[in-house]
């Protein structure tokens, strides 16, 4: 089929790519032209495995990137609109994007035929409904259902591996307006993947989104709340999270204590449920609670920084800045929050990240950015660990050569007995 994705980041590039590299014509869209410059020289402008190596292989052969939204959109059969929805200061989502590309895509669609457009963005329940398609509509001069066709398709991609799991999806969701719209939709999967495909209306795809990541996000604050309880008793939390996760009916996926979550999903989505229900009148108590408990994880590094040590003039050494190993995703990244709290401490940071430094450095220019783990751990007083990279799974060796050899681990990246044999001082959150 010919495919446009509307916005270029981590769902519309990965979308886009793994469909060229399934055979079908695509059509990237992006507002910015340094972007889709990139896109169509096969350079990949996120950092996501294995993407790279399918951009280069499709490219200006079953993919071109465009700023032009209409040729886009006049030259395709499907539309997924990809832009995203970050949080306002109030915690409800920033629908300009939304609101914009529905506008685009209507104008686009006045002189064309029978048009499928898919809402991929993260939104809250009930946009599509009362924005999307009223956009759409007016600037179309169309009836969704009769002139075009309108499905919610959430993503649930993992950031680092999201070219995997488009690939290989657990489940599919389809939000249908329609029954034709839903069966175009399904008719593209069915033929490209072996998953379950649930088929449901609009709104209720909406909150599936929301409902899974809120349920992720609560099974991490969970396990840090227990962590919180077992090293008062002086209990291995990872043991506990492992007999857990033994249960078919808990599964261990997300029960890693550590500093709490971040990422582009879980914090904004969370906050955006939170502020959609008390629109709606319903004061949702436990997911306040997750995000209380997530906000207060990353603080505990520096209450042990603390009680270890007079942080004042010391230097510091932060090992990750991304919020996950595999990406370089920095947005809600806790070392943001910890770097801060340490620069007001009057702490001298160095900092490493084999990914996500560039980004770092665009929102903090404070700091040192090392070019390896050498040179962040040389001279250093403490070594904070904060994103679990293979690469800082073995460095002891490295650690014994600072100027205080002394460890606090936000991701149990390291095993703390063998770093203590070795003379190293061993400190973890968990």
């Amino acid at each position: 089929m010919k495919i446009a994705t509307i916005g270029a980041g981590y769902v519309g590039l990965v979308t886009g790519v793994c469909f060229a590299d399934l055979g079908h014509e695509v059509i990237c869209v992006d507002v910015m032209e340094d972007k889709v410059e990139k896109i169509n020289e096969g350079i990949s402008p996120i950092y996501e495995r294995d993407l790279d190596y399918m951009l280069k292989k499709n490219v200006g052969k079953r993919l071109i990137a465009t700023t032009d939204l209409e040729y886009a959109v006049k030259n395709s059969e499907i539309s997924f609109i990809c832009v995203g929805t970050p949080s306002r200061d109030d915690g409800r989502i920033n629908l300009d994007y939304i609101r914009e590309a529905s506008r685009d895509v209507g104008k686009s669609l006045r002189d064309l035929g029978y048009h499928l457009v898919v809402v991929k963005s993260s939104v809250v329940p009930g946009t599509t409904e009362n924005l999307i398609i009223p956009e759409i509509e007016k600037y179309s001069g169309k009836n969704a259902g009769n002139d075009f066709g309108i499905c919610v398709n959430p993503e649930f991609l993992r950031e680092g591996l999201a070219a995997e799991d488009t690939l290989n999806p657990d489940r599919i969701i389809i939000g249908e307006f329609d029954k034709k719209s839903g069966d175009i939709l399904f008719n593209l999967y069915k033929k490209n993947f072996n998953c379950p495909i649930l088929r449901t209306n609009l709104r209720t795809a909406e909150m599936i989104k929301y409902a899974s990541n809120n349920f992720l996000a609560t099974k991490i604050s969970f396990i840090n709340e227990i962590s919180n309880i077992c090293q008062k008793l002086d209990i291995d939390v990872y043991e506990v999270a492992r007999g857990m996760g033994l249960d078919h009916r808990i599964g261990p996926h997300f029960l890693n204590a550590g500093v709490g979550f971040g990422g582009s999903c879980l914090p904004k989505d969370l906050k955006a449920m939170i502020k959609l229900s008390h629109d709606l009148g319903y004061e949702p108590k436990l997911l306040n609670s997750v995000l209380e408990i997530n906000e207060k994880q990353k603080l505990k590094v520096i209450e042990i920084a603390k009680s270890i040590m007079d942080l004042n003039k010391k230097t510091v050494t932060i090992l990750g800045l991304a919020f996950k190993p595999g990406t370089d995703d920095i947005r809600e990244s806790p070392a943001i929050t910890i770097v801060d709290k340490l620069l007001k401490e009057n702490c001298k940071i160095k900092a490493y990240d084999p990914k996500a430094m560039e980004n770092f450095e665009k929102i903090n220019k404070k700091i040192y950015y090392a070019n390896s783990v050498d040179d962040a751990l040389k001279d250093s007083d403490l070594c904070i660990i904060l994103t679990e990279w293979d690469e800082f799974r073995d460095i002891y060796d490295k650690i014994l050569r600072m100027k205080n050899p002394r460890v606090i681990d936000g991701r149990r990246t390291l095993d703390g007995k063998k770093a203590m044999k070795l003379g190293i001082e061993y400190f973890s959150i968990y």
